[in-house]
């Protein structure tokens, strides 16, 4: 019997860890023992504990609380917090996801203490180490004995900074030799199979809110780059607001508690979000996103999770970042980057809003079983 030890502290890390501990009650009971530790990095109520009742992840037996800090803080206490779990619970593996300052702490531990790291979401680039997150990336890539790429993408990052593809059966793995896998993307697994389950059903996320089933865009925000300066934050809700009015479309805007609070602390940019065309509702679950996903004209968000969920959804996505380490969906003419730029915003939108012919979405992302296909090749590799 292996023991993971999975650590989550994150909305996408939370949806992540669902697909895979699906699959391990489904079909490696007898092979898999997976102990969750919830690092607390997320905390807020609708960003956090819902997302295990929503989602059927089983419950965590750590929760070690962390909160919020800076980087440094932060990382640190879960770097102390996470050796005294490990020690107690005597795993053969950690797995980690996404690049996170939670996937950062455990891989640190994992690497001083000569165990297994199993990065699931590895290879995924932006190729700017100015954002944390990309050095999270390649530092936990570079600890991990086995590596699970969502796209080619991935494949062709990890190929280039030297990691060997040559998967050789039977060889021990090791952070020193480790194997790389294209499995395709467990978040579009989730995606599958909750509208799937969900089908016919509903689930009145529309009723719930009073906002319209139909004619509107769904954004969310929360990058500090955008809302944490009134002037690139006022930008952003003045494009909102001329979208809505040149389209005659309403804005569904889930917000986030960061940027709650920064608007709150501000008169002007009060008054620019409480334009009639903008419903601002609290977070929502990943059910409630997907259902939204589903139903909107276009996808506007910060967010590296949401701009994939709305590809699976086959919706078009305005990504409000310089760049994205989903290179692939700019590729395939389904999204646009767009900064906080006013201008950019509104003409991304005009772009979209007024197409005349129907937006195609290839296969990117594998055929949604790369759970099962991880949780196997886990069972295979880790002794």
């Amino acid at each position: 019997m292996i023991k993971l030890l999975t650590i989550i502290g994150a909305r996408p890390q939370f949806i992540k860890a669902a697909a895979i501990s699906r699959a391990i009650n489904n079909e490696f009971t007898s092979q898999i023992n997976e102990v969750i530790v919830h690092t607390g990095q997320h905390y807020d109520e609708k960003m956090s504990s819902v997302f295990f009742e929503e989602l059927k992840i089983p419950k965590e037996k750590y929760n070690l609380a962390i909160g919020s800090g800076s980087h440094a803080e932060q990382t640190a206490k879960m770097l102390v917090e996470i050796e005294k779990v490990v020690e107690l619970e005597k795993p053969d593996a950690l797995l980690l996801y996404g690049d996170t300052n939670s996937t950062l702490a455990a891989c640190l531990v994992a690497i001083k203490l000569h165990l297994h790291t199993i990065h699931v979401e590895a290879g995924v680039r932006s190729y700017n180490k100015e954002f944390p997150e990309e050095v999270n990336r390649i530092i936990c890539d570079n600890m991990s004995s086995l590596l699970f790429v969502p796209s080619d993408a991935g494949m062709d990052s990890l190929k280039k900074e030297g990691f060997n593809m040559d998967l050789i059966k039977n060889t021990p793995v090791s952070a020193s030799h480790p194997k790389v896998f294209r499995c395709g993307d467990i978040m579009y697994d989730n995606t599958l199979f909750f509208v799937e389950k969900n089908k016919g059903t509903d689930l009145s996320v529309f009723k719930k809110y009073i906002i319209p089933s139909s004619d509107y865009i769904l954004t969310t925000m929360h990058r500090p780059s955008n809302v944490d300066q009134e002037e690139t934050l006022e930008n952003i809700l003045k494009a909102l607001n001329e979208i809505a009015l040149v389209h005659d479309k309403t804005i569904v805007l889930p917000l986030h508690p960061r940027t709650k609070k920064n608007i709150e602390d501000n008169s002007r940019l009060k008054e620019l979000i409480s334009s009639e065309k903008i419903i601002i509702i609290p977070p929502v679950s990943f059910l409630e996103m997907i259902e939204l996903e589903g139903n909107s004209d276009l996808v506007v968000t910060d967010s590296g999770g949401v701009q994939k969920e709305a590809y699976f959804m086959k919706k078009p996505c305005l990504i409000m970042l310089s760049e994205t380490p989903w290179t692939e969906l700019l590729e395939s003419n389904n999204a646009l980057l767009v900064d906080n730029d006013y201008a950019k915003i509104v003409n991304g939108a005009a772009h979209f809003l007024n197409m005349t012919t129907d937006l195609i979405f290839p296969s990117l992302y594998g055929d949604g079983k790369a759970s099962e296909f991880i949780c196997q090749e886990i069972v295979n590799n880790i002794k």
